[in-house]
């Protein structure tokens, strides 16, 4: 699944490419992504791109926004309307400029809404701290953290404690500052809490800095992969040697999610 890393690539180009065009058309191929019925939404100019969590939010002109999931499998390409036809197409929104925005997901899994205002307040206060926000600190950290029992990579996967981070950047954040993905999310101290924080930010900037991570379909908003599964340090890279300490990676289930890690490095 896209993470913020991916998400916030495909945001920025779509921020550099599209400001200030007017959507002339949209087109539904699949319903089951797209909850757009009676939307109104030709006509519309998009005035802001963002990224909140793992969604693309493009704020429309009459104060609605429109917003997209890519989920498991989903692509948001920025095609010229003469293009020719990109595979799983489910959405397709004409752009004043003869460009289209294409919606692809082969999994369908992916989704796309249009929100109201008080409706996207809502969705975003629901939404945890953005681990790259200027006001997330080590102590904000340990807030969200305090009190859980449940195993720390359950806790920094789900979006309501922190926004963004997904299976990948766990396990390469996690091994990055030597903690057990097991530990109780609560337990943490003062020490382990700041190198947690500083490797979630160091891997989440790395990662934005080579366009993401792509394991065979995620792709940013013209079609490019990412560059980052290079760097990846235990994330599937079970049986193979830790680069510090060269026992083995380990994988095993935590809270149903596959997760990677060194057992001698991070204990466990």
């Amino acid at each position: 699944m896209p993470e913020l890393p991916e998400v916030e690539t495909v945001a920025r180009a779509l921020r550099a490419e599209v400001l200030g065009r007017s959507i002339s058309e949209v087109c539904v191929l699949d319903p089951k992504l797209a909850h757009l019925a009676g939307s109104a939404l030709p006509g519309k100019r998009l005035l802001r791109v963002e990224r909140r969590g793992k969604y693309i939010n493009c704020h429309l002109s009459d104060r609605r926004v429109l917003q997209l999931h890519l989920m498991m499998s989903g692509r948001l390409l920025l095609r010229r309307t003469s293009d020719p036809a990109d595979r799983f197409a489910r959405v397709l929104i004409g752009l004043d400029d003869d460009r289209q925005l294409r919606f692809c997901d082969a999994r369908r899994f992916g989704r796309a809404a249009v929100l109201s205002p008080a409706r996207y307040r809502e969705f975003d206060a629901g939404l945890g701290p953005e681990p790259l926000g200027r006001s997330f600190s080590s102590r904000l950290l340990g807030e969200r953290l305090m009190g859980r029992r449940v195993a720390l990579k359950s806790a920094l996967l789900d979006q309501r404690i922190l926004a963004g981070v997904g299976n990948i950047y766990a396990d390469e954040a996690l091994f990055r500052a030597r903690i057990s993905p097991l530990r109780p999310a609560g337990s943490l101290d003062s020490p382990a809490l700041r190198r947690l924080h500083r490797a979630l930010r160091h891997v989440l900037r790395a990662s934005l800095a080579l366009g993401g991570t792509t394991f065979g379909i995620y792709a940013n908003a013209h079609g490019d992969e990412g560059a980052f599964q290079a760097m990846l340090r235990v994330f599937r890279r079970t049986g193979e040697p830790c680069p510090r300490c060269r026992t083995a990676i380990k994988r095993l289930l935590v809270g149903g999610r596959a997760t990677h890690y060194c057992p001698r490095c991070q204990g466990g």
